[in-house]
């Protein structure tokens, strides 16, 4: 029996892959902002409907570099319900995470409990839009202000995503996205920031490209971080077809709520009002005690079945073993018992729908009988 994964990454025709790098045989210019790049950077501008944007090889050195771009110090309150890079960015800044808890319907940050954590030495959030929710953006913006904080969203899990008819990527000091094979938008490998102020972008691409600032003028010490012209043409590629693919998904995601909404014990992530989705996840939240198993139970039947489901975000970042002992996960509640009861389902474009009824037939034959 095939396996059905987790995630199964968009890719376009070969030929029309083949077409975008043709002449990269031509210039021989494969990296250090070429023509793609250049391109590829032009129409992220266009579609998400920003300001500026400023490419990475990958999404974690988007958010790393960000924080580093607008010179954060001290203290930066976050949430332990994400994927590692969150943490480990501020982290590897010489940063100290300060763990708030999330939403127990939303998955996102608490902005109920983001003042109380509030110190002299805060100088940042960096809320998380988690599955595609939106953060309570008006919340973290007053906030924001009210204590003169910079705000980072990491927007992994939202590209393309829509509030209020508003692009996600405009909010805040600066919006990371990741374009990584899983994610809904993939460069192969990939990332970018968002942003409005001219000098936070320029101190951006100096970072991303050594410090370097002029043929001969190294004044800052930067990382390498450039995004290469083959993941911009990739880029280039799904972008022509990422709306197409959106709609594909959407239509997975309705066929997973038609099965399982009724199901007790199982709780859904239904897309909220002022929203325009991009289905990037299916996560499910089992009751045990209701349900009759628990997420592990699920977990493994489906892995026998050739299903591979996922426990994200599971463990939490404010548990790992790198950690270990300067977090109190009990500080966090709400984002530990999500963690110990969500499971993502299998979720991609061309996930047939008859596998998607398969799926959902085995959790249901898991439940009470």
């Amino acid at each position: 029996m095939k396996k059905i994964q987790v995630t199964y990454s968009s890719m376009p025709p070969i030929e029309e892959y083949i077409n975008e790098i043709k002449d990269l045989w031509d210039t021989h210019w494969l990296t250090n902002m070429g023509v793609k790049h250049n391109e590829f950077q032009s129409e992220l501008k266009k579609y998400l409907k920003v300001e500026n944007v400023e490419l990475f090889t990958n999404g974690h050195m988007a958010l790393e570099l960000s924080m580093q771009a607008l010179g954060l110090t001290g203290e930066v309150i976050t949430t332990p319900f994400t994927f590692a890079s969150t943490t480990h960015a501020i982290v590897r800044n010489g940063l100290t995470p300060v763990f708030c808890d999330i939403s127990i319907d939303e998955f996102t940050i608490d902005t109920n409990k983001i003042e109380a954590l509030i110190t002299e030495k805060t100088s940042a959030i960096v809320p998380v839009h988690v599955y595609g929710n939106v953060c309570n953006i008006e919340e973290i913006d007053r906030i924001a202000q009210k204590y003169k904080l910079k705000v980072i969203y990491d927007a992994a899990h939202c590209f393309g995503v829509k509030y209020k008819n508003v692009g996600i990527g405009s909010l805040g000091d600066a919006s990371c996205f990741s374009f990584h094979a899983t994610k809904v938008f993939n460069s192969i490998e990939g990332g970018a920031v968002c942003f409005k102020n001219s000098n936070f972008g320029q101190a951006l691409y100096h970072l991303k490209n050594f410090g370097i600032t002029g043929p001969e003028t190294v004044d800052g010490i930067g990382a390498n971080a450039k995004m290469n012209e083959f993941c911009a043409a990739m880029g280039l590629c799904n972008l022509r077809h990422i709306n197409e693919e959106i709609a594909k998904r959407k239509k997975v995601y309705e066929r997973y709520i038609y099965n399982l909404k009724d199901i007790k014990g199982i709780s859904l992530n239904l897309t909220k009002d002022d929203i325009e989705p991009n289905y990037a996840y299916f996560p499910i939240v089992i009751d045990e005690n209701v349900f009759g198993t628990d997420r592990n139970g699920i977990f493994e039947k489906l892995k026998e079945n050739g299903i591979m489901a996922r426990k994200y975000f599971y463990p939490l970042t404010n548990t790992f073993d790198c950690f270990h002992g300067k977090f109190n996960a009990e500080l966090t509640p709400n984002a530990l018992y999500i963690s110990e009861r969500v499971l993502t389902l299998p979720m991609y474009a061309d996930l047939p729908i008859a596998d998607v009824d398969r799926i959902c037939g085995i959790i249901s034959d898991c439940g009470k009988r």
